[in-house]
């Protein structure tokens, strides 16, 4: 609990409206996107500068009070849970777009910026943002670079760190420290800048973002390709790679998937074939009509039942948007979905998805399968209900069972939704216990007290989803 004194501290930085402690508003930022976490924090509080973070920064490294950045929660690792209790910051009031420089494509914001907003805006200058989470439409740059999240442009176009030029980021000591900046070159020292990207605020917290700009392409088409057998849906996308295509947009949905996303969205998707490849490219027109023939030339050869192009703008963004809605339309089904998050070598994505609904019939548990098949990042996402005990086991045993297997096949315990909580028990599987110690002293260089985001990353907590009253 905060003490008076502390209080008073708190609200002397950001002013009285800035600071709320009521059971009503702490309840509000308890919890995140992730089931079944959640965690009632002392106080939330709403700095309108950088200068403001690192002094609340300051104060509660003193007192040993923990500090969990957040941004619209949307994220599914429990990483912005506040398992420790301490004070959640909001950056509500840091929000701008600082500049958009033409000249050397840039865009310079804060990090309260909706991730949609700001592509938006760059977008009116006819450059482009490429990183695209599903959640962009309420996701925060803030937070898509604590978990360098990505999204269905991923494969082509790279994650949120390839789009990160320089960063201002208050350290737990109060200190402000600035890292790279609008160069295409800068090799100085370490690297910073990517060392914040992804850390989930365990080492500081970002106030501000540079990022690169790319021209916006001309042209694009989509197309969508159904498949009656799972390897032939496998090989057609290490074909279309091996044959040096690209495409922008290269995603997987299941035969479960697909029935509860047409429920949902009523756009006529199919849902007597065995998956689909949802396949776009972008760029100059020629080139881009150029890959679509060889794109189709390659689904046909293996074995593609129907291959439907959209014909209008519309169609394309129908497509885009049932992929995007996919956790939603799961979310329909039971109180509690569990989307995770485990990525393979594409060439191993028909053995995944095989091995994922075996672990899911040996555990009797119902899980759908989609995903960014082009850099074999898949979503086993299962509904479930948490109230239901048995079931909830069956579904945890399920998961260990899918990471291994993930890992086995020379892929990774998450792709794009970082470690938080929920995969904290993983990360040795993944790095080994040297890697661990490596990042375990890193923390202890930059935070030796501990007060950021505590409780992830390194947590020690069972598998288990835990719900912490406090």
């Amino acid at each position: 609990m905060l003490t008076s004194q502390i209080k008073e501290h708190l609200i002397n930085i950001t002013g009285a409206e800035n600071f709320v402690d009521s059971q009503v508003e702490r309840l509000v930022y308890s919890y995140d996107a992730t089931p079944d976490y959640q965690s009632m924090p002392d106080a939330v509080v709403s700095p309108r500068s950088s200068e403001e973070v690192a002094k609340i920064l300051a104060l509660c490294n003193e007192y040993k009070i923990p500090v969990i950045p957040r941004g619209s929660g949307t994220n599914l690792c429990a990483g912005t849970c506040p398992v420790k209790g301490g004070i959640v910051i909001l950056f509500n009031h840091m929000n701008q777009i600082l500049e958009i420089d033409e000249e050397n494509l840039t865009v310079t914001c804060q990090p309260g910026v909706i991730t949609l907003d700001l592509i938006r805006e760059v977008e009116k200058k006819g450059l482009f943002y490429p990183p695209d989470p599903s959640s962009m439409k309420i996701s925060t740059i803030g937070g898509n670079l604590n978990e360098n999240s990505g999204g269905l442009r991923g494969l082509k176009y790279g994650v949120t760190r390839d789009y990160v030029l320089g960063l201002e980021v208050a350290l737990p000591n109060g200190e402000i420290v600035r890292t790279g900046g609008k160069l295409a070159k800068d090799v100085a020292g370490y690297d910073l800048t990517r060392l914040f990207i992804g850390s989930e605020g365990t080492l500081g917290i970002i106030t501000e973002a540079t990022l690169k700009l790319i021209p916006i392409p001309k042209t694009k088409k989509t197309m969508l390709v159904h498949y009656q057998d799972l390897e032939d849906a496998a090989r057609s996308v290490s074909k279309i790679i091996a044959n040096k295509v690209i495409p922008a947009t290269l995603e997987f949905l299941d035969q479960p998937t697909l029935k509860v996303v047409e429920d949902y969205s009523r756009i006529g998707l199919p849902t007597d074939v065995k998956c689909v490849l949802l396949i776009e490219q972008d760029g100059e027109g020629h080139s881009v009509e150029k890959d679509m023939i060889k794109i189709e030339e390659i689904c046909k050869s293996e074995n593609a039942y129907s291959i439907q192009i959209a014909q209008t703008e519309n169609e394309a963004e129908a497509l885009r948007t049932a992929r995007r809605n996919a956790l939603s339309a799961l979310a329909r089904m039971k109180p509690t979905t569990i989307l995770e998050d485990a990525t393979v070598p594409r060439s191993e994505i028909a053995k995944m998805v095989m091995a994922i609904n075996e672990i899911a019939n040996k555990h009797q548990i119902n899980i759908c399968t989609f995903g960014h098949a082009g850099d074999g990042n898949l979503h086993p996402t299962c509904p479930t209900d948490v109230r239901d005990k048995d079931e909830m086991q069956r579904v945890e045993n399920a998961f260990d069972e899918i990471f291994d297997k993930a890992i086995e096949l020379g892929g990774t315990i998450t792709g794009e939704h970082g470690v938080g909580i929920v995969k904290a028990p993983y990360l040795e599987w993944k790095l080994g216990e040297s890697g661990v110690n490596v990042m375990k002293s890193i923390k202890d260089a930059l935070d030796p007290n501990h007060i950021m985001n505590p409780g992830k990353m390194f947590a020690k907590d069972t598998r288990k989803r835990v719900v912490v009253s406090r």
